[in-house]
């Protein structure tokens, strides 16, 4: 390779070939000219990022549907089985902020084969465990490799394709989310049927030995900031979401009441104290510096909105189909399977269009459609035919796909490319959050209305993908604005 160097550093970005003799067909470059991977290393590139983003979205899954069976063999109740889950989505979302900063420091590379070195390591651990402690606190570490993998996602897609087809990438990337989303409850299903729990985990350990080794070999070697790592920051950002994301989810579920708002009160109290340090930060680890600017603002309070709207209405349309309308556990899996796999065939689509049109534009068209989706399932007659659930369960995935690429795109474009690491981080904690609080949403909604509650719920998922809708059209505009600052 050859370029010219400062200091140790490469500063010219220059690409070998992917060859069966060439041992690292990776990109050097710190360079802001780098502009993606040439063929056919792009697609391997994407291959490791599909089967990493896969993993942990359907392991985020699987553990809630073995979840009677893992406390049976480990003797524990369900009420303390609970944290199977809840120690996974909780290093999850304290290190997602921290790790996406890391990424723009060290590089994005780096930053994700480590989680997917730690997430293979601790899925080992899990299917060897012998204790709900044991299994806990492996899926905590879990959890960390998972942070690791989701807070430079994007990053990385950002490096893999060129600017002009950033969209389609970012779609590819949204579609394996619904393929995995859909297809981990059966995953999970079948191998409890052929196998004990314990598999469920030590499957992960070959596809994370094959991510990593083409990983090894596809992904871009970016120089980072090399700025050094805010710890401090890195530390009351972990207690600022721990504390709110867990006094969210403990108010929904009113588990001690008084107990949960204090947490949330301590939470906000630290949280206001961390965005006044990191505004005065050169290059803050939470990206204070992004939410500046309009655009980018405007485009993570969309994803927030319509990610709580998603929520919302995935919660609740188990218990309606079943406890209202009667179908089986087997036939509402169908009814609801139409709307990832919509998504699946409106993600690309709209990641095409992305790189030509506004996104402004195509997010509120597709949350415009969202929202109609949800409010027909909302107002769905006493005893509805079959079709008559699975035109408008498509209708939202297809409202939903085609918002999220474009929406995606928008956030990590507006961002420096240097500062895609906070970008990451922004777009996966704002999908979080949202998530989260539809959750919450649903369980304080059905402790106050019982099963009259499953309509209430679909409402409000209608009205926070209004909102969202609303909040994405308020780009339009402001975009060709951006792009002329680009220049």
């Amino acid at each position: 390779m050859t370029g010219r160097f400062s200091g140790g550093v490469h500063t010219s970005a220059s690409v070998e070939p992917l060859t069966p003799g060439n041992s690292t067909p990776v990109t050097l470059a710190s360079d802001s000219a780098f502009d993606g991977l040439p063929l056919p290393q792009r697609y391997w590139a994407m291959l490791t990022i599909a089967l990493a983003v896969g993993m942990t979205v359907i392991d985020g899954t699987v553990a809630n549907i073995a979840l009677p069976t893992i406390a049976r063999d480990l003797g524990a109740s369900p009420a303390a089985s609970i944290w199977v889950v809840n120690a996974y989505q909780l290093a999850v979302v304290i290190s997602l902020i921290p790790l996406s900063s890391l990424g723009d420091i060290i590089g994005y590379r780096k930053v994700y084969q480590a989680g997917f070195v730690v997430f293979t390591v601790a899925s080992f651990c899990c299917a060897c465990s012998h204790s709900l402690l044991s299994l806990a606190l492996a899926r905590f570490i879990q959890g960390l490799g998972a942070s690791g993998i989701v807070s430079v996602n994007t990053a990385l897609v950002r490096t893999i394709f060129p600017a002009r087809t950033l969209g389609r990438g970012l779609g590819i990337n949204a579609m394996v989310v619904a393929v995995a989303a859909a297809v981990g409850p059966t995953v999970a299903a079948g191998i409890l049927a052929i196998a004990p729990w314990p598999w469920l985990f030590a499957i992960n350990i070959p596809v994370g030995i094959l991510g990593l080794a083409i990983s090894l070999r596809t992904l871009p070697r970016l120089a980072g900031s090399g700025h050094r790592f805010d710890l401090k920051s890195a530390l009351i950002s972990m207690v600022t979401f721990g504390l709110l994301i867990g006094g969210i989810e403990s108010l929904g579920h009113g588990e001690r009441v008084w107990a949960a708002a204090a947490e949330i009160v301590v939470a906000i109290v630290i949280g206001a104290k961390f965005v006044q340090r990191q505004l005065v930060r050169p290059t803050p680890l939470f990206a204070v510096d992004l939410m500046r600017r309009p655009i980018f603002a405007l485009s993570v309070a969309t994803s927030s909105c319509s990610f709580t709207a998603q929520m919302l209405a995935y919660v609740c349309l188990p218990f309606y189909l079943q406890n209202v309308l009667g179908r089986s556990q087997v036939e509402s899996g169908l009814l609801i399977s139409p709307w990832p796999l919509a998504i699946l065939v409106a993600a690309p689509v709209a990641g095409a269009l992305a790189d030509r049109y506004s996104a402004g534009i195509l997010g509120g068209l597709g949350l415009g459609v969202f929202t109609v989706g949800l409010a027909s399932l909302a107002l769905l007659p006493a005893h509805p035919a079959t079709i008559t659930i699975v035109w408008r369960m498509a209708l939202c995935g297809v409202g939903f796909g085609f918002f999220q690429a474009p929406n995606n795109r928008e956030i990590l474009s507006s961002a420096p490319k240097e500062r895609s690491g906070g970008a990451s981080g922004m777009l996966g904690m704002a999908r979080l959050t949202g998530q989260t609080l539809g959750a919450a949403l649903v369980a304080l909604i059905f402790n106050m209305f019982s099963l009259s509650g499953n309509k209430i719920a679909l409402a409000l998922a209608a009205f926070f993908a209004a909102g969202a809708a609303i909040v994405s059209c308020m780009r339009i505009g402001g975009e060709h604005k951006l792009l002329i600052d680009h220049k």
